[in-house]
């Protein structure tokens, strides 16, 4: 049975999520700060996706995201939040989320997303060759790990899924579209932002100066491109 943190410092809120979930057939762990929840994934790495609200009475969830991303590249991570400000989702993706769901949401809704993510975290889909070469870029699907020039790039698992459709298809213009449908799945509720951010978190990682990428060309109107 897969593992969910649910971190929501208001009890309805927070009891709405845990029981829709269960009902989905997902083992459930409850926090109301960030400290629980980040002692709670220390006891339990077995869980698959964390839902992490923003507004918490000791630090923000932003806070939380980064301290687990610091020591935890493959779960899973969905912010929750009852704001509609743009920056408050892109800072979210930026500190290592993986997606963003805006209260109010429908069980439906979060469940596809919270679907979505333990598909690309538990599943492993065959593959003729376990490594894709480019460049100074190494990217073993076995191991689901990036290196640049011999040095391990620590990616997240949307990040991972990014770079090795770059990699599958070098030189090739592809729409954002195509990106969003390949990474989230045809089934994704959200907008084609999410693209964009992730593509300038994974800059930020993988150029040497992401300003000027080299590697992740714009198509400007139309998505991105792999490839100098």
């Amino acid at each position: 049975m897969r593992k969910i943190l649910v971190l929501e410092d208001e009890a309805s809120i927070r009891g709405f999520v845990v029981i829709n979930l269960k009902r989905a057939g997902y083992d459930v762990i409850e926090a109301e700060t960030g400290e629980e929840a980040l002692r709670k994934l220390a006891d339990n790495p077995d869980v698959s996706v964390a839902l992490l609200d923003i507004m918490l009475p000791d630090m923000d969830g932003f806070e939380v995201c980064r301290r687990i991303r610091a020591k935890n590249q493959s779960i899973g991570i969905i912010m929750l939040t009852a704001r509609t400000q743009e920056v408050d989702k892109v800072t979210g993706l930026m500190t290592g989320a993986d997606d963003y769901v805006t209260k109010p949401f429908s069980p439906t809704e979060l469940i596809a997303r919270i679907d979505a993510i333990c598909r690309r975290v538990g599943i492993e889909e065959p593959h003729p060759a376990n490594e894709l070469r480019n460049g100074p870029f190494i990217l073993n699907i076995k191991n689901r790990t990036l290196d640049k020039n011999g040095e391990r790039v620590k990616l997240t698992q949307v990040e991972f899924a990014i770079m090795r459709m770059f990699m599958e298809n070098p030189d090739k213009a592809l729409s954002r579209e195509e990106i969003l449908n390949s990474v989230w799945g045809k089934d994704y509720f959200g907008d084609l932002k999410i693209v964009d951010v992730n593509i300038r978190r994974l800059r930020m990682k993988i150029e040497d100066d992401p300003t000027n990428p080299e590697y992740i060309t714009t198509i400007w109107g139309f998505g991105y491109k792999w490839g100098r």
